[in-house]
């Protein structure tokens, strides 16, 4: 009786669909943001050094994070997705270590700090964008290894992730 039940089940899962992959991230994976994340100490110049994309990305981008009438904005560019991508607004919260930006349609999550917040990775639960970026031009070893484990973690394609030197 169990192998027959057995049988039927493994039947019913080889016809399962599994949803695809629309972006560079597993959606089936569960994505997580920082919750003790405070935005106020991203005030300066960013460079992206990390970006997700199909063919050649738009290389390192850079944007400023500054407050504003105590509220956070940013200014700059970012490769979206290998697309370079003006920003330019305020930071609206929409939960711990999330936010929205004007001009990108999707939330975004900070996925991770490190504890001197000089390294900042980014994602999105719809897996469109994912990016990593830092206050130097120079990303070191241990903290670029630190960024694709979180990335890794939260089911982005490791394979796709294009690093500007």
């Amino acid at each position: 009786m169990h192998r027959v039940i057995l049988a039927a089940l493994l039947a019913l899962t080889a016809c399962a669909t599994v949803p695809p992959v629309t972006g560079f991230r597993d959606p089936a994976q569960p994505i997580y943001s920082s919750a003790v994340f405070d935005p106020a100490g991203l005030s300066g110049v960013w460079t992206q050094l990390g970006d997700f994309a199909d063919g050649v990305g738009c290389g390192p981008a850079r944007v400023r994070f500054a407050d504003s009438g105590g509220a956070m904005r940013i200014d700059g560019q970012l490769c979206v997705a290998g697309t370079p991508t003006m920003v330019a607004g305020p930071l609206i919260p929409t939960g711990p270590g999330r936010f929205g930006v004007a001009g990108i349609a999707d939330p975004i999550w900070v996925l991770w700090a490190d504890g001197d917040l000089r390294t900042l990775v980014l994602g999105t639960p719809s897996g469109r964008f994912g990016m990593i970026l830092n206050r130097d031009a120079a990303l070191p070893a241990d903290r670029l290894l630190a960024a694709r484990d979180v990335l890794a973690w939260n089911g982005y394609d490791l394979d796709r992730l294009q690093i500007s030197r």
